[in-house]
């Protein structure tokens, strides 16, 4: 994966504004469907934003390992918040559990507040994109 950054730009702090790939014979495109902060027997410990982010992220690199794939192979991720001002206090929170989960891989993401999730205790969902390079 290739980042892309115009020049003039600002660099992006925790994500990337635009990513490339050349596929190739043999390589894998995944797609993760939105994961929610609940855990893989679809309940809710937690009402905590943060945890719910970690508990999605966690649960986006199980469906990864399904398919064969980590988290460095991530190119897309999108991020649907129900509170915008939750999300962003939780800023520092959010870092960390991403590094601990994705590490320091930063693929081009969005992050747009809807107004609702499905799941009704659902604070977060997020949705990837990855791409397996032929023989991994």
């Amino acid at each position: 994966m290739k980042i892309l950054q115009p020049t003039d730009w600002a660099a992006p702090r925790g994500y990337s504004n635009g990513t490339m790939t050349e596929l190739q014979v043999g390589s894998r495109l995944l797609f993760v469907g939105g994961q929610i902060g609940w855990n893989g027997l679809c309940e809710f410990e937690t009402d905590d934003f943060s945890e719910q982010v970690g508990q999605a992220l966690r649960n986006i690199v199980a469906v990864l390992a399904a398919g064969g794939a980590r988290p460095e192979h991530i190119v897309r991720m999108t991020w649907y918040v129900k509170d915008k001002v939750e999300y962003v206090a939780a800023y520092r929170a959010i870092g960390e559990h991403y590094r601990a989960t994705i590490g320091r891989h930063f693929p081009a993401m969005t992050a747009v507040e809807v107004a609702d999730l499905v799941e009704a205790r659902a604070k977060v969902e997020i949705e990837v994109t990855a791409v397996v390079p032929a023989g991994e």
